[in-house]
């Protein structure tokens, strides 16, 4: 199951697509897609919907990101050693954690603002991960119980703010439209294994990051326990789980940073495609 939020920035409203790929309206069904709409029994509700009765979305509508009232956004930073050798660090013996200001959600075309002086903004293409039932103290074994479904996000980052600033990752990971998600939540189903999805982007049609989450340093799982240990995760947090090599700060021997007129494309594949115009602020 494929679930889309669509309409203006703001104002966005459930919904979803049908065999045709069609999106159709679910806002007399549910208020949105989020809370207990996001466990098993809420996501059985719409399983088990006629979609005929439903109304279809035109299709030059925005959609907006797949999931509302998102209480936190958390990412992990150099999850693929590969990733982590192209930034010059050492892989990491436990997860690297920072979060992302939930005022960088956007959705999967809206544009990507570069930020007023930025020099060094970038791209990160990572398979996100949508909380569904509430998680603390949890098992690894148990972790992935506890998921609502898998989208694509970019984890848009300013490499100056973020490491050369002073402080933490967290002040070059949130600007607005730094956290592009969607176009779909597609439900856990759906994806059977987190750990063999394909994963790409590119900028101009220049394909830079082309791998999969096989790779990985810690699984899915592993970081959902993992957090689970730390703080609660309650239905709708979403995760980043870290981009495989070929981002802009990698390239050698000059790096290459995202400016304004530039097309960013990437894909979580099954997950959904996402198409971007650079914007300056």
């Amino acid at each position: 199951m494929k679930l889309v939020r669509w309409g203006l920035e703001g104002q966005e409203k459930p919904g979803i697509l049908d065999a045709e790929g069609q999106v159709r309206d679910l806002s007399a069904v549910i208020p949105d897609i989020s809370h207990s709409v996001l466990s098993d029994s809420g996501l059985d509700v719409l399983r088990r919907l006629d979609l005929s009765h439903l109304r279809v979305v035109p299709d030059y509508v925005r959609l907006g990101a797949p999931v509302g009232r998102v209480g936190k956004i958390i990412a992990i930073g150099l999850n693929y050693a590969d990733h982590a050798a192209e930034a010059g660090l050492k892989p990491p013996a436990e997860p690297i954690v920072f979060q992302k200001a939930t005022s960088s959600l956007c959705g999967p075309y809206d544009p990507i603002e570069i930020p007023r002086g930025s020099v060094k903004t970038d791209w990160e293409i990572e398979l996100g991960v949508v909380i569904g039932r509430r998680a603390k103290y949890i098992a690894e074994a148990d972790a992935l119980d506890h998921v609502a479904g898998y989208c694509t996000v970019n984890d848009v980052s300013e490499r100056h703010l973020q490491t050369e600033r002073g402080g933490q990752w967290t002040k070059g990971k949130s600007h607005d439209t730094f956290c592009p998600v969607g176009p779909w939540l597609v439900t856990k189903d759906e994806v059977p294994d987190p750990q063999t999805l394909p994963l790409w982007c590119s900028v101009d049609g220049q394909r830079y990051q082309d791998g999969t989450t096989a790779p990985m340093i810690f699984t899915v799982a592993h970081i959902i326990a993992y957090l689970s240990q730390m703080m609660t995760l309650e239905p709708g947090d979403i995760i980043a789980t870290g981009t495989p090599p070929g981002v802009g700060m990698g390239i050698k021997p000059d790096p290459i940073f995202l400016k304004p007129g530039q097309i960013v494309e990437c894909e979580v594949v099954g997950l959904g495609k996402q198409r971007h115009l650079t914007i300056a602020v």
